[in-house]
């Protein structure tokens, strides 16, 4: 989980330092066909091993949700480019705060489209949360811009698309998503990033390259760490790359981190924290339930 956090805050760094030349679509365009690119190999050398790699890898990648594939990648990109923008505009540490409040809108997202139900002690950490992201946008201030707004959007459509996958995965494979999604978002970000088009030179190239490698290599560990472990345990550990940008937002780009920032992120981190804490306990209550309802006693 560390090296998928470290790999994340570098991704972001390097969104910062691409989106000085660049426009944020384009970013985003070269993020996914960089990332695409470096991903492919690991998806398809299992298939590869076989004696058809070609079918074995085809049949690997074969879905019978192609319509859904469309809706969650069409909202997963406005989320990448409203949090592709807040990186680029906003202080490292207030667009990384604000992304944290991610498992927030999960959380309500899931009452109305998974049917799940959430008690009191998860709605207060709701709430909680919600009081850490205007403690940071500051509505009612005038330190308070519209762009804020924007990294508030990018976290409540990742959310829906967090959703969407937990919905997806109930058919497909891990794999298979992370195939389509990758497919549909390379040529759904080209189009817009065409219409204001600039050719990325010198150490720019670097930094798109850097951004697609990070960005999965991020993914592929935080897959993994979730395999090997404990959500509730592993989650305070991802909270290690709002320090690692707050320390790059001041080194590189001359950044100040204002109370409100800090006092906000604290809030979020805490209610984000509790929230996975109690899925874990709800996971685990669940399977043990599950394996005693299969062995009843006596038998």
């Amino acid at each position: 989980m560390l090296g998928s956090t470290v790999g994340f805050g570098l991704m972001a760094i390097f969104i910062r330092l691409a989106s000085h030349s660049l426009p944020t679509w384009e970013v985003a365009f070269f993020r996914n066909l960089f990332g695409f690119l470096s991903l492919l190999p690991v998806l398809a050398w299992p298939a590869f091993k076989q004696s058809r790699p070609l079918h074995a890898f085809a049949q690997s990648v074969r879905t019978q949700q192609l319509p859904r594939y469309f809706i969650r990648t069409a909202i997963g990109i406005v989320s990448m480019f409203c949090g592709f923008w807040a990186i680029a505009n906003l202080p490292l540490a207030q667009a990384i705060s604000l992304t944290y409040s991610s498992p927030i809108f999960v959380t309500i997202a899931a009452i109305f489209m998974l049917g799940e139900r959430v008690r009191a002690r998860r709605w207060s950490a709701v709430v909680c949360g919600f009081i850490g992201v205007l403690v940071i946008v500051q509505p009612w201030s005038h330190a308070f811009s519209l762009g804020s707004l924007v990294a508030v959007a990018a976290a409540m459509l990742s959310a829906l698309v967090a959703i969407q996958i937990k919905q997806l995965s109930r058919i497909d494979h891990a794999d298979t998503i992370v195939f389509w999604t990758y497919a549909l978002w390379v040529p759904m970000s080209l189009l817009p990033a065409l219409l204001d088009w600039k050719a990325p030179s010198g150490i720019t190239w670097v930094w798109l390259l850097a951004i697609g490698l990070m960005g999965t290599v991020g993914q592929l560990l935080w897959t993994r760490a979730l395999k090997l472990g404990d959500v509730s345990a592993l989650t305070p550990i991802s909270f290690t790359q709002l320090p690692l940008v707050t320390f790059a937002g001041w080194l590189l780009f001359d950044e100040r981190v204002g109370t409100a920032t800090l006092v906000g992120a604290g809030i979020i981190l805490t209610s984000t924290f509790y929230i996975a804490h109690r899925e874990a306990v709800l996971a685990r209550r669940a399977a043990s339930q599950a394996v005693s309802e299969a062995n009843p006693p006596g038998e």
